[in-house]
């Protein structure tokens, strides 16, 4: 191989390696001189073909040449755009499993309030230490309606140790989250045991101060971080339902080519999660360790409902707009409707 050659390969290796914004002008033009120099004699030694492996060495160096030099790549959308098409759509697609992860909670909450009003052991069970009740402290609000009234007690915290409160909350929620989604590799069976062990948690801790006869405290208590925080970890449960359905009914094409068409909206349903949880952690930290009276946290625990509702609506909606019917134009251009550039949409 000659200097001619060995330097257009020497430059087209690091525009490989840096892209062509890490050339100087001199070495862009220097490369765009070699290419032209390199096709000629290609070219040539075209008409000849006496020399097959130098042909082959030539137009390799041609085509690394011109894919950098002229080829046009597409530039990348926006995330924002990305998100704004593709995830409506895997909400809308993915309602039955959302519907089945809702189903599961409900029913996990349905038995641990159940059970707590049956027996109370089962409060002091299904009420995790992590949560920051136990020993005396759970022991007191299973037996006195005082302490219970006690821990529904406004007070005003200062603003340094709800930040850090807000974002140990964010971080376990987000962990928890991720666990259920995470876990429906292994065919979904731990996403759906802790998707009922979080409705058994809720059941049960509600339970206990349902059982005043006066419990508006504490729904305003709950409601208000509770809406976001059940929505995210519910979004999270259904991805991982995604990925453990992939797994455990692939179907005819395959195990692997179920999992690559999951995987992709439930990683927008965890993704979609994640602002949940903030918006969760932030209302705990800051509104619900407040003074705060009732109304306003039953207005917020309201205004989140309505967000939520309103949220899965225009989603939906999102996802089965229609685009204009242009075919008309293509009768214009003597084109038959529905022929490729008519511009019509499929129907869905």
């Amino acid at each position: 191989m000659d200097a001619t050659l060995a330097r257009l390969e020497a430059l087209l290796d690091e525009a490989e390696r840096f892209k062509l914004r890490g050339l100087a002008f001199d070495q862009l033009r220097e490369l765009g001189r070699l290419y032209r120099v390199a096709a000629a004699r290609l070219s040539r030694e075209r008409e000849r073909g006496d020399d097959p492996e130098s042909i082959r060495h030539l137009n390799a160096l041609c085509v690394r040449a011109y894919g950098l030099l002229y080829a046009r790549s597409e530039p990348r959308p926006p995330l924002a755009r990305v998100l704004a098409e593709r995830l409506p759509d895997a909400i809308a697609r993915t309602w039955r499993v959302q519907l089945l992860a809702w189903l599961l909670l409900g029913a996990g909450t349905f038995l641990g309030a159940a059970l707590a009003a049956r027996e109370d052991d089962a409060i002091y069970s299904l009420v995790p230490s992590s949560l920051g009740y136990e020993g005396a402290t759970l022991e007191q609000l299973v037996a006195s309606p005082e302490a219970r009234a006690a821990f529904l007690a406004r007070e005003e915290q200062p603003l340094s140790r709800n930040a850090l409160f807000g974002s140990a909350l964010f971080t376990h929620n987000t962990r928890v989250g991720l666990l259920s989604f995470a876990t429906g590799m292994l065919a979904g069976v731990p996403t759906v045991l802790l998707q009922l062990y979080n409705g058994l948690m809720v059941g049960a801790f509600g339970a206990l101060f349902l059982r005043d006869p006066w419990p508006i405290d504490f729904v305003a208590w709950i409601l208000p971080h509770a809406i976001p925080e059940l929505t995210a970890i519910t979004l999270c449960a259904a991805a991982g339902l995604l990925l453990g359905g992939a797994v455990a009914t692939p179907g005819r094409g395959g195990r692997a080519a179920a999992l690559r068409a999951a995987i992709d909206p439930a990683l927008l349903l965890f993704g979609a999660s994640l602002p949940l949880f903030a918006v969760a952690a932030g209302i705990e930290s800051f509104l619900r360790e407040s003074t705060v009276g009732a109304a306003p946290r039953l207005a917020v625990a309201a205004a989140g409902l309505a967000a939520v509702i309103g949220g899965l609506a225009w989603v939906r909606r999102l996802a089965h707009r229609r685009l204009p019917d242009t075919a008309w134009l293509a009768e214009l251009r003597g084109l038959p409707r529905g022929s490729p550039g008519s511009g019509s949409a499929p129907a869905p």
